[in-house]
């Protein structure tokens, strides 16, 4: 509040963009908002990425990634082809509590994780092999900022069920701090609705999440059901 009594207008979000990445703003941001959590650094960053392509199951004219958030509709890399894919063994859900980004540690956020059970359908890029550790560097940098996530060679299909290969999906990691579980229907529409933060509303979140999908041609019932209830909160009293 302001010393007035007046509340300040929230400051506009800022854009996770390439070279909001490359610059290592994120990891800056998140702990000046954070200072209890710890940041991974570029050697621990490195050493991930580098583990994960020494696993690579598939080699060829280049790597899968698995997008089933924000990455559908902000994915900041450079790929070859985008299309529709199905993650096998995997599920969306609400389950990162964020207390910088899109929440606040008065006020926290969600954002999604995938959790192991299930099937996720979402989108596939292509990186082709010259760019590979170009771009998954800039995806590390992005989504291994701290250890919410644990990044995995997951199987895709197509929408026919044929087997696609291996892809890079950056799922839940059920031990961190950051893992919330299954919270109640009511709380994660009350987070989506209310929690804002550095990069923007839970809301809007959720809602690029719905369009990206749609885009896709996919109507995810869990997605849409949540966009509905948070959209019917976020309504002004008659």
């Amino acid at each position: 509040m302001a010393e007035n009594g007046d509340e300040r207008p929230p400051e506009p979000p800022l854009a996770l963009t390439r070279e909001f990445l490359q610059r290592g703003d994120l990891p800056a941001l998140i702990a000046r908002l954070m200072p209890d959590v710890r940041v991974l650094t570029d050697a621990e960053r490195a050493a991930s990425l580098h583990a994960m392509l020494a696993a690579r199951p598939e080699h060829g004219d280049g790597v899968w990634l698995f997008a089933y958030g924000s990455l559908i509709w902000n994915p900041t890399i450079h790929y070859r082809a985008r299309r529709l894919a199905r993650a096998i063994g995997w599920h969306r859900s609400f389950c990162l509590n964020v207390r910088a980004g899109r929440g606040t540690p008065q006020n926290p956020g969600l954002m999604l994780g995938l959790k192991s059970g299930g099937a996720c359908t979402g989108a596939a890029f292509r990186i082709e092999e010259p760019l590979v550790e170009q771009e998954l560097d800039l995806l590390w940098r992005r989504e291994m900022v701290a250890d919410g996530y644990v990044p995995r060679w997951v199987t895709i299909e197509d929408a026919d069920g044929q087997e696609i290969g291996a892809a890079i999906a950056f799922t839940i990691n059920p031990d961190g701090p950051s893992y919330c579980g299954d919270l109640p229907e009511a709380e994660v529409v009350r987070r989506l609705a209310t929690a804002r933060g550095g990069l923007g509303t839970g809301a809007e979140y959720l809602f690029n999440t719905r369009d990206g999908l749609r885009g896709l041609g996919i109507r995810d019932p869990f997605v849409e059901r949540l966009a509905e209830l948070v959209s019917a909160e976020l309504k002004p009293a008659s």
